[in-house]
């Protein structure tokens, strides 16, 4: 679904990839991990149309060099941002919305309002809060929020940037459920995340980014048993891990 090839992103005249090649697959989820500053974001980014790049990025075949961010959207794809960049002073009913602006002049409101059921039973907890404005959310509420937001645009290819950042340990595997659940039903996902054991679980495949390129790639299950991956991103040497885990 997702080509890259040789990409090269700069933020001004300052390198931040540096020859990237990676593939996504339909159906898979694909993580990325790397410590800050290491080139996750501006990856995504890059896809989205959000900053300057150099190389080749292929989606369903079309390549995507010279598009507008919200020509993206109307491709199938839909970007969770770090830090969620909900419009605070809106209620939650607005900011799902939003997330279908792209649609209302294409599709009939009957089918906007079934992609909001389906929200609901990923996230009940945003029914309860429809009236209520985005800012006074819970952090964990204001993260589901966020997913719903870019489920409303019926992507095909979702990317999630660093979607556990500040949340609860069970929150977080509320997430990460939801994500199984979302590639279950067909979705494809690109996930950046620092919490590398928990991208590694919930993925297919994983790469990992260092200065701006990638330096080890493979099966999730085969990365979080990694000596070098287990030292650098998990925190502990792999006896250690996976005698603890």
């Amino acid at each position: 679904m997702l080509k890259i090839r040789n990409l090269y992103a700069y933020y001004g005249s300052l390198p931040a990839l540096s020859g990237v090649t990676c593939h996504v697959r339909e159906g898979e989820i694909v993580t990325l991990i790397g410590a800050n500053g290491a080139g996750k974001t501006t990856l995504l980014n890059a896809i989205c149309g959000c900053v300057r790049w150099q190389g080749e990025i292929i989606y369903n075949g079309g390549v995507l060099s010279g598009r507008a961010p919200e020509e993206l959207v109307g491709l199938g794809i839909s970007q969770v941002p770090e830090g969620r960049q909900l419009f605070a002073p809106m209620t939650v009913a607005e900011n799902l919305e939003l997330g279908a602006y792209h649609r209302h002049s294409r599709v009939n409101r009957s089918a906007v309002a079934l992609d909001l059921e389906r929200v609901f039973r990923l996230f009940p907890r945003l029914e309860e809060r429809l009236t209520q404005k985005a800012g006074t959310l819970s952090g964990g509420e204001q993260q589901m929020l966020a997913i719903g937001r870019a489920l409303m645009a019926r992507p095909q290819l979702l990317l999630l940037d660093e979607p556990s950042l500040g949340l609860a340990p069970i929150v977080v595997e509320q997430i990460l459920a939801t994500l199984r659940n979302l590639c279950k039903e067909g979705m494809t996902i690109l996930l950046v995340e620092q919490n590398a054991r928990a991208a590694l679980k919930v993925a297919h495949r994983a790469y990992v980014l260092e200065t701006g390129r990638i330096i080890l790639s493979g099966a999730a299950q085969d990365l979080l048993a990694d000596r070098q991956v287990t030292r650098a991103y998990l925190g502990r040497d792999y006896k250690e891990f996976t005698e603890g885990r």
